[in-house]
């Protein structure tokens, strides 16, 4: 099965239309698409009583991605607020209870920086994590080509195997050291996450700018790079159940089409997005 979606439904005024409440756009999201990822866990460890009010208002069959928060995957230099790392980890997992509860968490997606290279001290870290989850999903994105250079590749792809961690596959700008090639490979039986952030290689490390994380995604895929997607998907459907695909290329409103371009090439059914609103005085 492969359900596609996109990271965060905040930001898609090109899907439902302009002038849709905050409070209501998870719900129009929801017409939509089956999955989304909650970025915004990211940045906050959520109160359980926000996930149970997203279970509630989706439909029965929509699920979550729920992004590690950035103290557990090593962003925050600085330390964390929590008075140690197992009390991070239990407030994280009491955070999202109402979703696994639901029967709505897919996965909780860890995300590890550009400076998280491949050596023992966080092989050891990749280990903690993933037995603090304590049976949770969880799938594991690097962000370091060191993983996955030379020879070490295959030793990744075991040790996740081993460990049980699900693959986040990326589609990422390739910019050395701080991104990864695509790596099509299954780690899971149950479960494969692909995420798609764009090729925008002149704007991956512009972190300096203002506006980096507007430039950062701003993609469109083609449909030709779509295409040859939809037959990778389907050739890594055969090796595990689930695959959830995340368009993270929202900058230039760019995410929604190219989901549903992908749905249409898959052959499922999608919804048109909502008409554009034309201001009376630009018509002729």
């Amino acid at each position: 099965m492969i359900q596609v979606g996109l990271a965060g439904w905040g930001d898609h005024e090109e899907l439902y239309g302009a002038g849709v409440p905050a409070r209501d756009k998870l719900k129009a999201y929801s017409r939509y698409f089956r999955i989304v990822e909650v970025d915004s866990s990211f940045y906050a460890v959520h109160k359980p009583e926000l996930m149970e009010r997203w279970a509630a208002e989706t439909p029965e069959g929509f699920s979550f991605i729920v992004k590690a928060y950035q103290g557990m995957t090593g962003h925050l230099r600085g330390g964390h607020a929590f008075e140690d790392d197992v009390a991070m980890y239990r407030a994280f997992i009491q955070s999202i209870e109402p979703l696994r509860q639901a029967g709505k968490l897919k996965a909780v997606l860890f995300q590890y920086p550009p400076w998280f290279r491949c050596d023992r001290t966080n092989v050891a870290l990749l280990r903690a994590a993933k037995e603090r989850m304590d049976g949770i999903p969880a799938a594991l994105e690097f962000r370091h080509q060191s993983w996955f250079e030379g020879g070490m590749r295959e030793k990744t792809l075991a040790f996740m195997k081993r460990a049980g961690w699900a693959h986040s596959i990326c589609d990422e700008p390739q910019v050395l050291p701080g991104s990864v090639p695509v790596v099509p490979e299954v780690t899971d039986d149950e479960l494969t996450v692909v995420r798609f952030h764009g090729r925008n290689a002149a704007g991956w490390n512009a972190a300096s700018a203002p506006n980096w994380r507007e430039v950062r995604y701003l993609y469109r895929y083609s449909a030709d790079e779509l295409a040859e997607w939809a037959e990778r998907l389907r050739r890594l459907e055969d090796q595990t159940k689930e695959i959830y695909v995340i368009f993270n290329n929202n900058s230039g409103g760019d995410a929604a089409a190219n989901a549903l371009e992908l749905m249409a090439l898959l052959g499922q059914e999608t919804k048109p997005a909502a008409p554009i609103q034309l201001d009376l005085f630009d018509l002729p």
